[in-house]
């Protein structure tokens, strides 16, 4: 079986859409989108990383250009940020978390870092080198920001010994935004790969298969005093944090088009579609409100980010809890209408309803983050 096409990349006009100098970043990526969406099922059935994809993402220059300009990148917007990933996530949802993951990692290191440092991991970033993040810990749950690890103290500042969990492409990063707890605080660390990292057996996962996450073990890694990270800023918006609803959006925009194709299709000898049944019209219509209303949610949360307004955080943490939702919701909905051709392993629906479970799950969790959402409405004054 096709997978469907994904959404349409233009969207109605929005007060958060891309501004206008930037959208030629967004032509540049949907170029890339064909090469994406043709190699999604069988980096899925591999659990591959699609590494030419996100080397093909880089040459076009998008990596660097959302770096601060006084470290040579041209400061995009949040608004392109997540469109950037939503359009991504449509054709394949491991590479758009590879990239997010990536990039994230990558543009903290940069604005956290002293100087000198700073100005290390942008030239890195710019020749091409990987970044990921190294923040969960065994136990740790939703709570990866802050390291159960004590890190001894050493000549050249600290060493850490101990495991990080679900790390996303690590096996073709060069550098790591990592934390661990020093002197009795959490610090966040630029930490580069050397022969005290090794990679244990992995453990696969059921969906999103092709980002490769997994455990890391480190045996007396090095944790440099001149890469520990200052403290964000609380208008500093972190791109992973405000992108990541978006990836569940594209999932569910994915959905949409193949629960379309699926009930448009002709059936031999039939006379009529499964779309002109009126429950797969009334359930696709609800699905699709619940889609457009979580994208215009996270992309209200972008804008929050652009304007550099402290209030971004909470309504990314909304955001991402409706979009996981919303994205499980609409794929249940795709199995139903594809039927039984939809279970077989050669479909592309079985693949996309794996996927849509996977964000929910991701830190913070649905769980999680409806007891923060919650306690934010009712202890408002």
């Amino acid at each position: 079986m096709t997978t469907a096409s994904a959404a349409p990349v233009d969207v109605a006009p929005s007060p958060t859409a891309v501004p206008e100098h930037e959208r030629v970043w967004l032509d540049r990526v949907a170029a890339l989108l064909p090469e994406l969406a043709a190699t999604v099922a069988q980096d899925d059935r591999d659990a591959r990383i699609p590494l030419e994809h996100l080397e093909a993402l880089h040459a076009t220059g998008l990596d660097a250009a959302f770096l601060p300009r006084e470290h040579g990148g041209e400061a995009l917007s949040y608004a392109t940020l997540v469109a950037v990933v939503r359009m991504i996530a449509t054709a394949h949802p491991s590479a758009a978390t590879l990239w997010l993951m990536h990039l994230g990692a990558a543009h903290a290191l940069v604005t956290l870092s002293a100087p000198e440092q700073a100005t290390f991991f942008a030239s890195e970033l710019a020749r091409g080198a990987r970044f990921s993040n190294a923040l969960s810990e065994p136990g740790g749950g939703n709570l990866f920001l802050t390291s159960q690890t004590d890190a001894p103290a050493t000549d050249a500042g600290w060493s850490f010994t101990g495991r990080k969990m679900f790390i996303t492409g690590s096996e073709v990063a060069t550098h790591f935004f990592m934390n661990a707890r020093v002197d009795g605080h959490r610090g966040f660390f630029g930490v580069t790969v050397d022969d005290t990292v090794s990679f244990p057996p992995i453990d696969e996962t059921s969906g999103m298969r092709a980002t490769r996450s997994r455990g890391v073990a480190f045996a007396a890694t090095p944790l440099l005093k001149e890469r520990l990270c200052a403290p964000p800023a609380p208008t500093y918006a972190n791109l992973i944090t405000v992108g990541f609803a978006f990836i569940s959006i594209g999932i569910a925009e994915a959905a949409l088009a193949q629960l379309k194709a699926s009930a448009t299709k002709p059936k031999p000898g039939a006379t009529a579609t499964l779309a002109d049944a009126e429950w797969v019209r009334m359930e696709t219509g609800m699905a699709w409100a619940e889609v457009e209303a979580a994208k215009a949610l996270a992309e209200r949360a972008a804008w929050l980010a652009d304007q550099g307004d402290e209030a971004w955080i909470q309504a990314s943490t909304t955001a991402k809890m409706l979009a996981n939702e919303v994205a499980k919701r609409t794929a249940a909905l795709m199995v139903r209408v594809a039927g039984g051709g939809g279970y077989l392993v050669k479909s592309p629906v079985q693949r996309i309803q794996r996927d849509a479970q996977a964000g929910a799950l991701m830190a913070y969790s649905v769980p999680f983050s409806q007891g923060l959402v919650g306690g934010w409405f009712l202890d408002e004054a």
